[in-house]
């Protein structure tokens, strides 16, 4: 059997995967740390890599990586980075961003440009803090690659050139999603010199060659990625519960949505994928359970032990600044407490919290694509928690779907690889794994979870104003 293998280089990690390129089943995982932090030098990445897929390359017949989006990969005319990478979650560049957008004519006309409302995580945004910062190091620049590009570059043979997806370009800000192609007068304005750009492959292409001669695809970011990994299908929405809170579609059409809402990336195939996303989830949960001096089963079962609404105990979780509503200067703030608040209160409340911000997302994408949702599909760390499977169906409309625990980061890599080898305009169709659909709510508990977001939104909407 030919075997594949699919990367996933994360911002916390490398997962590395060897799987079966005719029907996707995973022979052997492995997996290598990355260093913390919201800026990282790039050659940690390879060192992970090297680390995690190094020794499964030898058995694979291709090759491809999926990566974190938006982060920013500066090099000089060596191929060396100018700089530590700024990640995706790293905010400084708020304001940049803000600037961009008005130069460009606002958020509409920036949306119409791009597919996108720029905000701090987009790479351009980071060039033009780099520009207006470290201006010795923005004059040293010479090319940009997003994070997978960067890995890409490092299994492919020597003297490749650097090549990306539409899927990843479309998160950098100088990207036209609509009309597929690089926008360079873009990236100018940002970084106030011209640099080059990876050139774009096709999903289904073979982009370069190991140094051993086997096909390296062209990889994707991690959300197109995950949504080929998990196998989406129009209609179908997926809630992703990370690092970040990822809530995505596929859709035919662009999305060109000037509130910033909604991002409209491409695919890694030939639509697009439009997405609201949160920087705060499943960390919620970890900070909760700290705070606590609980691990993870006991944070559930103490959320568990509290009745819904957590005894009225209300917070918005926007601890590390916000991207969906965009907040990036915003910090967690609690409302309710009260002598009497338990702690299972305050678990239950961190639940409570991070189901309404996707829920929030997951509105504004359906009311902005204007898709008819057909189902709702749970994947992350977060959703083996019992409370959360117990609470997600109040909050979220069904049927909700819980697809059995994986990497699909990686595995949508591997299947990209086994499409590049194969060849063919779609992807190869690997069998559905075991799905569970979760119990319905009822009309008591949904009832209960209206009222639980009506407080938040309270929260929310009076924390915009200083209220």
């Amino acid at each position: 059997m030919p075997l594949v293998l699919g990367v996933d280089s994360s911002t916390q990690s490398t997962k590395a995967l060897l799987v079966d390129a005719d029907d996707g089943t995973v022979v052997e995982s492995r997996t290598a740390a990355h260093p913390p932090g919201t800026e990282v030098d790039p050659a940690a990445w390879l060192t992970a890599f090297d680390h995690a897929a190094g020794p499964l390359l030898a058995r694979a017949t291709a090759v491809s990586v999926g990566g974190q989006q938006h982060g920013m990969v500066a090099l000089d005319r060596d191929g060396v980075p100018v700089r530590d990478a700024l990640l995706w979650n790293d905010t400084r560049s708020a304001a940049a961003a803000t600037e961009l957008v008005a130069e460009l004519g606002g958020p509409q006309a920036c949306a119409d440009a791009v597919g996108s409302v720029l905000v701090a995580s987009f790479t351009a945004a980071k060039l033009r803090w780099l520009r207006d910062h470290e201006p010795d190091a923005a004059a040293r620049v010479e090319s940009v690659l997003l994070p997978h590009d960067y890995v890409s570059r490092h299994v492919s043979a020597a003297g490749t050139q650097a090549f990306t997806d539409r899927g990843d370009a479309s998160g950098t800000g100088y990207f036209d999603a609509a009309g597929d192609g690089w926008r360079p007068d873009l990236l100018a304005r940002a970084l106030g010199r011209e640099a080059s750009v990876p050139v774009v492959v096709e999903g289904g292409t073979v982009a370069a060659e190991t140094a051993a001669g086997n096909p390296v695809a062209a990889g994707t970011g991690d959300n197109m990625a995950a949504a080929m990994g998990i196998g989406l299908e129009p209609g179908d929405v997926l809630v992703s519960i990370g690092t970040s809170g990822v809530v995505s579609m596929v859709s035919p059409d662009p999305v060109a949505d000037g509130t910033g809402t909604v991002t409209g990336f491409a695919d890694a195939q030939h639509g697009f994928l439009p997405m609201a996303t949160t920087m705060n989830a499943a960390g919620i949960l970890d900070l909760q359970g700290r705070w606590l001096g609980v691990d993870h089963e006991e944070l559930s079962q103490l959320a568990l032990a509290s009745g819904a609404g957590s005894g009225g105990l209300t917070f918005v979780p926007y601890y590390g600044g916000e991207r969906t509503p965009n907040r990036p200067d915003a910090t967690g703030t609690w409302r309710g407490l009260r002598p009497s608040t338990s702690r299972a209160d305050l678990a239950r409340a961190a639940f409570e919290a991070l189901l309404c911000s996707l829920a929030d997302a997951r509105d504004l994408l359906v009311e902005t694509s204007g898709a008819a949702p057909r189902r709702t599909l749970l994947v992350g760390g977060a959703t083996r928690s019992p409370a959360l499977q117990a609470l997600a169906p109040s909050f979220l409309p069904g049927p909700l779907l819980l697809p059995p625990a994986g990497e699909y980061v990686a595995l949508g890599a591997a299947r990209q690889a086994a499409w590049a080898l194969a060849g063919g305009s779609t992807p190869p169709a690997w069998p559905a794994s075991d799905i569970v659909v979760l119990d319905e709510a009822s009309d008591t508990d949904r009832q209960a979870a209206h009222d639980v977001r009506a407080r938040y939104a309270s929260a929310r909407d009076a924390d915009l104003v200083g209220g």
